[in-house]
């Protein structure tokens, strides 16, 4: 499924020349962190509910057009990025322009968390591996390398840590025993952080996820 299939449009942004009342019902209504504003059909931006909260009701959103936050994503941003924007505006609600800059909804966030449980990072069986390595000297050819080389595949990777000029890397495996992987790394002069042949890790992972995902629904 495509992640334009995911928007939705059932509620407009507000007009900049509307009452803060008319936002703060609408956020009463709502379990939104942001409501989208607009001017003469042109995306100006999100108000939060935190702010509209410290505003006159009789004041129109013009008068508090500071407080707007102008993120969004395209129609074409990849789900990944899209999670990471919501990640920089701590947000729950995400605007959605076409490349014509015009506004055609919204995403939200559980709806893109979702998408995530669905990956094979989630989803398939396999090992989880976390393995170090300084920042200068690793890289994710050597390390499908590594793996490959002890016939198995790599379900998902993603750098989980830097610090101290060391990255940490998170890797999900399949098709193979984790030990042998594992001393591979070693040879390598990685040094491995944990490794779980079950899916421990992953399960909690999830959990969170699904922890998350209630949580925004409260």
């Amino acid at each position: 499924m495509h992640l334009q299939d995911y928007i939705i449009n059932d509620i407009k942004p507000l007009h900049l020349s509307q009452n803060i009342s008319e936002l703060k019902l609408l956020f009463n209504q709502l379990t939104y962190s942001h409501i989208p504003i607009e001017n003469e059909g042109v995306y100006l931006g999100c108000i939060s509910e935190t702010d509209a909260h410290c505003f006159n009701a009789e004041e129109s959103i013009k008068d508090c057009k500071y407080a707007l936050e102008g993120f969004f994503v395209r129609t074409t941003t990849n789900w990944l990025d899209v999670l990471e924007t919501f990640a920089q505006n701590n947000c729950n609600i995400m605007p959605v322009l076409d490349t014509n800059a015009k506004y055609v909804g919204y995403y939200e966030l559980k709806d893109i968390i979702g998408l995530f449980n669905e990956t094979p990072f989630f989803s398939e069986p396999g090992g989880i591996l976390i393995v170090e390595k300084g920042l200068q000297d690793y890289s994710f050819s050597e390390i499908s390398q590594i793996v490959e080389s002890n016939n198995a595949k790599i379900l998902g990777a993603f750098i989980s840590k830097m610090e101290n000029d060391l990255v940490s890397v998170t890797i999900k495996i399949g098709n193979a025993s984790l030990n042998d992987v594992m001393q591979t790394f070693r040879r390598y002069s990685y040094n491995i952080i944990s490794g779980h042949e079950d899916d421990t890790y992953i399960k909690g992972l999830k959990e969170r996820s699904q922890y998350l995902d209630k949580y925004l629904n409260m």
